[in-house]
């Protein structure tokens, strides 16, 4: 079942979606503005994001910024706004389609489709990845050298490598290896990610694949 969080600030048109979707067996999150989207696309992980932008706490281009930080996630910006100035905005920063309110549920549920269509195809994951040194096997779960990993190592460690350039926040790392009860547990991170420069990194002390960002999360650059 295709997971959609709706975000958005009017309570109708939350409840509007959150039924029309679910009577197409979609399933459904919601969110009210953009600090609760961000914090439920880490912990939920939806499919699909349907996305206002005039939310009250963050715009929503910021928060599609903060999303293309760490996810592919498609996007469907459903907006109040028509000018082509924020259509290019959101689409620039990383949305996937734009639909302006007032809206059809066909019109949007068309849009749904194709993108999620779109994203399908364009998705090719990685098989195998070089890191610096070394080749990992995604798929066989080896690295070249006979260098072995832990069961948690190489959970963190794919996620990394499945999303190159992009920040995964701790959070986001902490709830998918350890669940939702540890999101606080940092040094779980520090140290299994000190582990696995001292087994993939040329020079542990000056990573160059497997970069730290104080404070937010962690980075694989290829």
């Amino acid at each position: 079942m295709t997971r959609i969080l709706v975000v958005d600030d009017e309570p109708q048109i939350l409840r509007a979606l959150r039924i029309n979707l679910a009577a197409r067996h979609y399933e459904v999150a919601v969110a009210a503005d953009g600090s609760s989207a961000l914090r439920q696309a880490a912990d939920w992980r939806p499919d699909l994001i349907v996305l206002d932008l005039g939310l009250p706490d963050i715009d929503g281009v910021d928060v599609i910024h903060g999303l293309r930080g760490w996810t592919r996630v498609p996007i469907v910006v459903l907006s109040g706004r028509a000018g082509n100035e924020d259509k290019v905005g959101a689409l620039d920063a990383g949305a996937d389609d734009y639909v302006t309110k007032p809206f059809g549920i066909d019109e949007l549920l068309a849009r749904i489709r194709a993108v999620s269509r779109r994203t399908s195809v364009q998705e090719a994951e990685p098989v195998a990845v070089r890191l610096g040194d070394r080749t990992v096997d995604l798929v066989g779960k080896t690295v070249s050298g006979g260098v072995r990993l832990t069961p948690t190592e190489w959970h963190i460690l794919e996620i990394l490598l499945r999303n190159p350039g992009k920040l995964i926040p701790q959070r986001y790392l902490l709830t998918q290896v350890w669940g939702s009860k540890h999101v606080k547990e940092t040094h779980y991170l520090r140290q299994y990610m000190a582990q696995l420069r001292r087994k993939l990194e040329r020079d542990p002390a000056h990573p160059r694949h497997l970069i730290t960002e104080p404070g937010m999360g962690y980075r694989y650059v290829p």
